[in-house]
Formats: structure tokens, sequence, C-alpha cells
């Protein structure tokens, strides 16, 4: 298989932003009432989903559950995950684990009340850094934030708390996957799991990247140049050759990731 482009597809979410730029700066919401929260790129080959995130406003205090949910459930796959900051406003703000263990009856009290944002452990997040967030870690999103996410292949999302938006919750659901523990999110920008492996790599030049097992998705967060003699921008993601070396020139960062 030759190196390939993945297409973007546009989700609206109601904690979207309007401006994605400089990743996609033609991009508007065109039909439904909700600005562009999420672009996803996938491919039928690779058990991934990629995101960038756009998030003007707070999401949900949430969940995602695990393999052996999913298994049970008959389901799509449990859904781990990595962030990677791509942009971020002053003071702007993850969270991950509770600051400290809660039980279940803690936890759901503090969700019908709201007061489950002060339990958890907020983390400053700015522009370079990446965190890792495991299939039962309780986690938000702060607004003002741009992310790259990389997770299993899955929409299945149990709702704590929602900032009063009305959408549904999902308390005992959430509660029969969370753990109720705290959680050292804050990850190098090389990550290993069960599920994929994630590196982060600068270009100033040229370099080749050895051959790979496994089929790479080459996510390009910031700059442009060439890979393979093709020309990429920031907010492309390519699919590459499985078993040949990669060929990349210009200057920017990029994001390989695969599964292990």
């Amino acid at each position: 298989m030759p190196l390939r482009k993945l297409e973007p597809s546009f989700h609206e979410r109601i904690w979207g932003a309007t401006n994605l730029s400089p990743w996609f700066p033609d991009s508007r919401s065109k039909a439904g009432p909700f600005p562009i929260g999420e672009v996803w790129f996938e491919t039928p080959e690779i058990p991934l989903l990629v995101k960038f995130l756009f998030a003007s406003d707070k999401l949900s205090v949430q969940v995602h559950p695990g393999d052996a949910y999913a298994r049970f459930h008959h389901s799509s796959p449990g859904k781990t995950e990595m962030w990677h900051v791509l942009a971020g406003q002053p003071g702007a703000q993850i969270a991950a684990g509770f600051r400290q263990p809660v039980t279940g009856e803690q936890a759901r009290a503090a969700a019908l009340d709201g007061t489950i944002v002060d339990l958890l452990e907020w983390f400053d997040a700015k522009p370079g850094d990446t965190f890792f967030i495991p299939a039962g870690t309780v986690h938000a999103i702060g607004a003002g934030l741009t992310i790259c996410e990389i997770q299993q292949k899955s929409d299945i999302v149990f709702r704590f708390y929602d900032h009063g938006r009305g959408r549904e919750l999902h308390l005992d659901r959430a509660l029969a996957v969370s753990r109720l523990e705290p959680h050292p999110a804050r990850a190098s920008s090389t990550v290993s799991c069960e599920h994929f492996a994630t590196d982060l790599i600068e270009v100033a030049g040229a370099l080749t990247l050895p051959a790979s097992e496994r089929s790479p998705l080459l996510i390009v967060i910031e700059g442009e140049g060439q890979i393979n003699g093709q020309p990429v921008h920031a907010g492309e993601v390519w699919q590459a050759p499985a078993g040949e070396a990669v060929e990349i020139a210009g200057q920017m960062r990029l994001l390989r990731t695969r599964v292990p």
C-alpha cells in the first residue's frame, strides 16, 4: 500500500470552536446549531482514531469503559486515549483522576451537585504537554484548548457531570467502570501501551524513519514539508506503508502512532 492521505470528518459539539486555524483554516459549521469541536481521521486498516479537539468551552466530566466492559456488552472496544496539547489559553487545564480516593457514594453525590469538579486533580496544560488517559480514568478537558487525541476506535462516553447543559448523564454505568483514585496523567511525548505506541518527531531538514512492521499514522501537528515526496501541512494525517522506510523533509512536528 502506498502512502495515503486520510480525509477528515468534521463534528459539531456544544463546546466547539468557530476558528480552527491554522490546522483547518477554511472549515466552518454549515448546517447544525453547534460549532466544530472534533475533526476525525480514521482508516479501516488501523483500529485507532485520531482527533483534533477544539474546546472553546469546558467538556463534561466523563469516563470511558475498558475492553472487558465492551466484550461483556458486545459493544465497540474500550477507549484508552492520549492527548497532546497543540494550543492553549493561559491557565488552561485538564483533569484526570481524583485528588484522593473517593467512594462510589461520594462520587455519585458530587456528580449530582456539581462538586465532582473540585474532587478531580487538575493539571496545567500548555502546548507540547502530553497526557495519558487509560480507560476507567475519570477526566475532563477545560476551556481554551486545542488537543490532538489518539484513541482506540470507540465512541462510548459515560458522563458524570455536564455543567448544567441538559445532556444525558450515565451515573450507574460511569461508576461501574471508573477508578475512583488519583492518576498520574502527565506523560512524556512518547506514550506506549497495549493499544498504541506514539512518539513525537521534530523535523528540521531531512530524515528517514526506519521501516515499521505495522503501518504507522503520521499526524502533522505543526509546519509543512514532504513525506515520501508528497507535500504535507499541519492538520493532515497520512497512513504510511508497512515494511518500508519513510523519507521526511521540511520544518514540522509530527506525531507517529501505530498499533504495537
